[in-house]
């Protein structure tokens, strides 16, 4: 049976260990560690001693420690009481996973209210909804998030742990998998279960997009990763659905935080964000001049849709950044996406590879882009565009 130590001839008695501890369970005493009954052996304090002075004993049981752990947990990302969209997507991915290999999936959400998001996670393909509501998670701390997370990761035994890999999610995974000392792949843009090991292969690009490398975590758990948004689809909502929602107790110890939020000001870009757009018109290095990028917008304003960009077209200077689409800018889910003059290397690829339509334009016929694209125009953009736009304008006449 598994049991903790504290040996004394390491231990210095420096206390780092006690606020490492997610459930309050360490103490000093006369400049000792001491674990109390309520230690659930989560392992933080052993990865946060500097000294080695914490061991947890796993014991011989014919059991290894990662067999008890499964199932597939997402952590939701809410705004002011709205689901991103994001979690949708990694429920429809976690449900696919889960089917796989015959688990369950459930979904952490912390908020100020819930309203009736816990019963549409469900319809969204969740079996547990895990709630915790508190006007103190209104906004995303990394301290309490990260804390209450740890928490049910330890009590639940999830195998497998996903977060969106949006600015929230990239800050609370690593603090979670440092804590629990297992680890964490980042920004995938594919998941999968291994028929064989059941463990999790993580696919994501590497040395600058160049190549796709699928990484395991073969010997902890859980397994973490965090997803790009848009890459992955949301399940259509299924109202029949049937799950459980397990509201979760919270102490003032889960609560505190060091930081206070004072104020939100959300980031105003001055248009609809690409992300959202149903509708998207790339240009790339083969629009020649920002001028032309006119052209672009002519059109995608005909087809109520929005402007997108390669980095080339962007490093370039002829878009602003949050125009660009790829490994380096926003990753999108349009249900139509037209390149035009883009090759379609692989750090553009990933940004808009799940489109629902991919059209492109190009005049080099042995561009990339033409191998994953499912319709292609293969001549100059400059003589195609105007030639789409004006066939546009005289049907609606």
């Amino acid at each position: 049976m598994a049991s903790i130590e504290v040996r004394k001839e390491t231990c210095v008695g420096c206390g780092e260990c006690v606020p490492a501890c997610p459930f309050g369970a360490i103490a000093m005493e006369n400049e000792l560690a001491v674990i109390s009954d309520e230690c659930t052996l989560c392992g933080a304090c052993e990865s946060s001693c500097s000294y080695g002075a914490i061991i947890i004993r796993t014991g011989e049981t014919g059991e290894t420690e990662i067999d008890q752990y499964s199932g597939i947990m997402v952590l939701a990302e809410q705004r002011d009481g709205t689901i991103d969209h994001s979690t949708l997507e990694l429920l429809g991915e976690a449900r696919r996973l889960a089917e796989a290999d015959g688990s369950s999936v459930s979904v952490v959400l912390l908020t100020e209210e819930a309203g009736d998001w816990p019963a549409k996670l469900i319809s969204y393909g969740a079996d547990t909804v895990y709630l915790a509501e508190d006007a103190q998670l209104k906004h995303f701390r990394t301290e309490p998030f990260s804390r209450i997370a740890e928490i049910l990761i330890i009590e639940k035994k999830p195998a497998v742990v996903l977060a969106a890999a949006t600015t929230t999610g990239r800050d609370l995974m690593p603090r979670i998998a440092k804590n629990l000392n297992t680890g964490l792949t980042a920004d995938c843009t594919e998941l999968a279960i291994d028929p064989e090991s059941g463990a999790l292969l993580q696919t994501r690009p590497a040395f600058g997009g160049n190549i796709l490398a699928t990484i395991v975590c073969s010997d902890t758990r859980p397994q973490m990763a965090t997803v790009r948004p848009r890459v992955m689809k949301a399940m259509d909502p299924d109202e029949n659905r049937v799950g459980v929602i397990e509201r979760i107790k919270l102490s003032p110890l889960n609560l505190e935080s060091r930081t206070e939020v004072l104020e939100f000001n959300p980031l105003d870009e001055g248009e609809v964000d690409i992300t959202e757009a149903e509708v998207i018109v790339s240009g790339g290095r083969g629009l020649k001049s920002p001028e032309n990028f006119a052209l672009l917008q002519e059109l995608a304003s005909l087809l109520d849709g929005s402007i997108g960009a390669s980095r080339a077209a962007v490093d370039a200077g002829w878009v602003p950044y949050p125009h660009q689409v790829g490994q380096t800018g926003k990753t999108v889910q349009p249900k139509t996406y037209i390149a035009c003059g883009i090759s379609g290397a692989v750090q553009h690829r990933v940004g808009m590879q799940s489109s629902d339509r991919i059209l492109a334009v190009n005049k080099d016929e042995t561009a990339p882009i033409f191998e994953f694209c499912d319709v292609g125009f293969v001549g100059d953009l400059f003589e195609i565009i105007p030639f789409v736009i004006k066939e546009i304008k005289r049907r609606r006449k």
